[in-house]
């Protein structure tokens, strides 16, 4: 799931652990800042396909990080279609990345990342 991170917090961001909050992400505890989004935080932890394209069904990743281009669309407790860049990372939060748009694709069809 997570590879060599693409980004990283700057010195003295991130203390320590009591400087980060635990989010379950597709079942797998990943420890982020609570200072920064939650698309943020799935960056630096090098997670960078969140979801897949219904058209193409290509990978796509956290991209403006201010709400208007909707890539960083993720399952937050249970909610689907939430924008990553816009949510203050919670401790305890289950975030499950969007791997197929069910209503774009058939079951038979839908390829996982």
């Amino acid at each position: 799931m997570a590879s060599k991170a693409l980004f990283k917090y700057l010195p003295g961001h991130q203390a320590g652990a009591s400087a980060s909050v635990s989010v379950l992400v597709n079942g797998a505890v990943v420890r982020m800042s609570p200072a920064a989004s939650l698309a943020a935080g799935l960056l630096a932890a090098g997670i960078t396909a969140v979801r897949v394209s219904p058209v193409g069904q290509g990978a796509r990743a956290p991209y403006c990080m201010m709400g208007v281009c909707f890539e960083c669309l993720v399952d937050i407790n249970g909610r689907p279609n939430q924008q990553a860049c816009l949510i203050t990372p919670q401790d305890g939060m289950e975030v499950t990345t969007m791997q197929a748009a069910p209503c774009a694709l058939p079951q038979q069809e839908a390829k996982h990342v």
